[in-house]
């Protein structure tokens, strides 16, 4: 494997900001932590699950284990779960439940996604332009309206369980952003956004790819560190960060597609109890830039 000279990690945020309008190129581009409000409406019937997460490959949890515990010590706790959709290798490192923070709302939208496609029908104006603010900039305000159109936390339940996934649990009260989650699960997300064996159909995946391809520069931090100084890198992706009253600490995520060196990886890094949002952007892409690393050297050898 030929990669470029590495770019320091606190200078991931600015190289991706000078490509953030071409940072991927989606196939058939289509598109398009507060507290939000509560519902109890029921949602639709589900529909047959998507196949289960393949069991982590040995040595390439090995590899990425081994990468990690070279890092210096995180300021918080974290958990990461990586796939090679190129060669289905997978690994993961980390246990425990994490509050989703912003990254709930890739869930949102594919639980909309999917009420959408029940219904026979595209997103309405309106809901494009709310899929697409509470994506590319993370405005609250608008996942507020998407999560009451999806029926709060039964929908998300709803949603949930057609796109495969196991361990996530809508956040009570109405609060998408208290959302708990595994990196396991999230990596099923991805999976159900990314690739064709999901529940949702190509132009519902494609409103997904497109929106977590145009996030506004300033947010693509996190995964993004996996693909600085490669020449032919690219990413899509989400990230959440919430301050917990409760703590005093930051919970910080970040989730998507990284493409380089000619694999597509898909990743998700959970985080918590950092004294800082910078503490925990550096530990997340410290985290997701080793273990991709790790996975494309285990390849190339």
């Amino acid at each position: 494997m030929t990669r470029s000279p590495r770019i320091p990690i606190a200078t991931t945020a600015a190289l991706l900001a000078l490509a953030a309008s071409a940072a991927c190129q989606s196939p058939g581009r289509t598109a398009e932590a507060a507290e939000p409000s509560r519902t109890t409406s029921p949602t639709r019937s589900s529909t047959p699950t998507p196949t289960p997460t393949p069991t982590p490959t040995p040595d390439l949890d090995a590899a990425v284990d081994a990468a990690l515990a070279a890092l210096p010590d995180p300021s918080g706790r974290y958990a990461i779960a990586v796939t090679d959709l190129t060669t289905g290798e997978q690994a993961g490192h980390g246990t425990g439940t994490y509050d989703t923070a912003s990254i709930a709302k890739v869930d949102i939208l594919a639980a909309l996604l999917l009420k959408a496609q029940d219904d026979h029908r595209k997103l309405t104006a309106s809901e494009k332009r709310l899929a697409e603010a509470m994506i590319t900039r993370s405005d609250n305000a608008s996942a507020d309206t998407l999560w009451r159109s999806i029926s709060g936390a039964a929908g998300l339940a709803a949603a949930n369980k057609r796109l495969g996934l196991t361990d996530t649990d809508p956040g009570s009260g109405g609060h998408w952003g208290l959302t708990r989650t595994t990196a396991a699960d999230q990596l099923r997300l991805l999976k159900a956004v990314f690739t064709a064996d999901s529940p949702l159909s190509a132009d519902s995946r494609a409103v997904l790819d497109d929106l977590m391809c145009r996030v506004v520069s300033e947010q693509r931090w996190g995964i993004s560190a996996a693909v600085a100084g490669v020449a032919d890198g690219s990413v899509a992706l989400k990230n959440g960060w919430l301050p917990r009253t409760t703590t005093g600490r930051w919970d910080v995520n970040s989730i998507g597609r990284a493409q380089r060196d000619g694999h597509t990886y898909l990743v998700a890094v959970l985080s918590d109890g950092h004294a800082t949002r910078g503490a925990g952007i550096e530990t997340v892409e410290r985290v997701a830039d080793a273990a991709v690393d790790a996975a494309a050297d285990t390849e190339a050898t």
